[in-house]
């Protein structure tokens, strides 16, 4: 069983062997042939793979995906392996936290709205809640959406600050970028600022990245478009981690970690 959580900031060293002992890095739950199904459905150019984002056909090689994976994730490089837990390195999990510090800082000290919204509410919400809190505690503005908006026969709230995609009184895991494109669409027709940053994850975070939106995010090994998108430069930051753990409140140090290191906290 994983120890208690700790709520003071953890040293970098401190909060690797958390990631490690609760699986949100390491050896993670998500099995290999998961993670190499999705590579190969999105390099055969299936839309619910790239998350919103323009792959072309830039990505068309299975082999290619994996090799971004291992590097900006921690998946076991070998193609050979096929089956068995795969992998994200602790180290990168923490790096895309300091470069997610990095632009939260930037969006502190501008006063910059920013737009919070996820496809993982089971898992990330309340890890977003908490940044949008400490933003607006900075100085920020936390984009309010727009009333009414609808995608993929659900609605598209706001709670706690963040968007979600809500069907029949349910808060939805969603991939698809259908919700974000609504609330920028929505933003447009209401004669409204698109966000000066928008911190997501899925098809939320790849929407806005392709409209050209500073955007940032968390993604699972077995989400690959992102890590595709900060390669290309599409999207500025994507965070390795496994983004439904078997308690939420195992997110509770790395949000710690990066509001220390944003200066938020």
């Amino acid at each position: 069983m994983p120890k208690p959580i700790e709520t003071s900031v953890p040293s970098r060293a401190e909060l690797i062997d958390h990631l490690v002992r609760t699986r949100i890095a390491g050896q993670v739950a998500t099995p290999r042939e998961n993670n190499l199904s999705h590579y190969r459905k999105l390099a055969n150019g299936d839309r619910h793979y790239w998350l919103g984002l323009e792959l072309g056909d830039r990505w068309t090689d299975e082999q290619d995906v994996l090799a971004v994976m291992a590097e900006r994730c921690g998946v076991v490089d070998d193609p050979a392996f096929r089956f068995g837990q795969d992998t994200i390195d602790p180290e990168l999990t923490v790096a895309g936290l300091d470069r997610l510090a990095a632009r939260l800082r930037k969006a502190a000290a501008d006063r910059q709205s920013v737009l919070f919204a996820t496809g993982h509410p089971g898992g990330l919400l309340d890890v977003h809640r908490a940044t949008a809190a400490a933003l607006r505690a900075a100085g920020c503005e936390i984009v309010v959406i727009p009333q009414g908006l609808t995608a993929d026969e659900g609605s598209v709230w706001q709670f706690a600050d963040v968007a979600v995609l809500e069907r029949g009184a349910t808060l939805w895991h969603t991939h698809s970028p259908e919700p974000m494109a609504a609330i920028l669409d929505g933003l447009t027709a209401s004669s409204r600022p698109q966000p000066d940053l928008v911190v997501a994850d899925h098809g939320w975070a790849g929407c806005a990245a392709q409209r050209g939106l500073d955007a940032v995010g968390y993604a699972d090994c077995n989400d690959p478009a992102l890590f595709l998108g900060e390669a290309e430069g599409t999207l500025q930051v994507a965070v390795p981690l496994d983004d439904h753990v078997r308690d939420p409140r195992y997110y509770d140090p790395l949000v710690a970690y990066l509001l220390h290191a944003a200066g938020l906290n």
